[in-house]
């Protein structure tokens, strides 16, 4: 996927949102995955493109935005995108926006909202509910384990000099 768009003339918030949706549609009518496209823009440009592969790939995580996510970083080199936003075809789930979050993207555009996916099966809106709960009361168990052993790690980490930051 990793190709930029290099063009004289500046595409508009309609034509990112447009190419995010039409990649949604290619994805999900060549078996790729879910109906899900997403575009990332840096200064007017498309400097990553995705779309779902959760199928395709077996890969649970591989959903537009990380897809575009990680096509936007290799292109520019970078762990972080400051300095770009997000156009997707669907209100990111958690997994999504925690993606952006981690990415520092200051700004996402969105198509379809959560409670659309819901409407078609898809999880998002009842992972939404699931996050704000105490990890007792969530579907999933989570249980603590080996603390102590764990820390040294972490305070290998906050000692460490020669560490980037992120």
């Amino acid at each position: 996927m990793a190709r930029l768009l290099l063009s004289s003339v500046p595409m508009t918030q309609d034509e990112f949102m447009h190419e995010a949706i039409k990649l949604a549609e290619d994805g999900m009518h060549g078996g790729r995955g879910g109906p899900f496209g997403c575009v990332v823009v840096r200064a007017g440009e498309i400097v990553g493109r995705g779309q779902n592969r959760v199928t395709s790939t077996n890969d649970p995580t591989a959903h537009a935005e990380v897809t575009a996510i990680r096509d936007a970083c290799t292109n520019l080199n970078t762990f972080q995108l400051t300095d770009c936003e997000l156009y997707t075809s669907c209100e990111p789930c958690p997994m999504c926006l925690a993606a952006v979050y981690w990415a520092r993207i200051p700004t996402v555009y969105y198509g379809n909202t959560r409670a659309d996916a819901a409407a078609i099966g898809f999880d998002d809106d009842f992972i939404y509910q699931q996050v704000p709960l105490p990890p007792e009361k969530r579907t999933v168990r989570m249980t603590p384990l080996q603390r102590e052993k764990a820390l040294t790690t972490f305070q290998a980490w906050a000692a460490k000099a020669d560490k980037v930051r992120y």
